[in-house]
């Protein structure tokens, strides 16, 4: 498995915090804050679109 570069948890108020990685290869991940060996994996392009709509209130009951 790649090497795995994660950010800083994002919390909201009131919910479980989330963390975005990304590797070498160009590839994005995101999994709860703590449990980064069970994590999603998309494009990075993809991740940042969803973390931007839920950020633009789009998906707000996500977090």
């Amino acid at each position: 498995m790649a090497d795995i570069v994660w950010e800083e948890p994002f919390c909201a108020e009131g919910s479980a915090c989330f963390r975005l990685g990304t590797d070498q290869e160009g590839n994005g991940y995101i999994a709860i804050a703590g449990a980064e060996d069970d994590h999603l994996t998309d494009s990075r392009d993809a991740l940042r679109r969803m973390i931007l709509d839920i950020k633009a209130g789009k998906a707000d009951h996500l977090l």
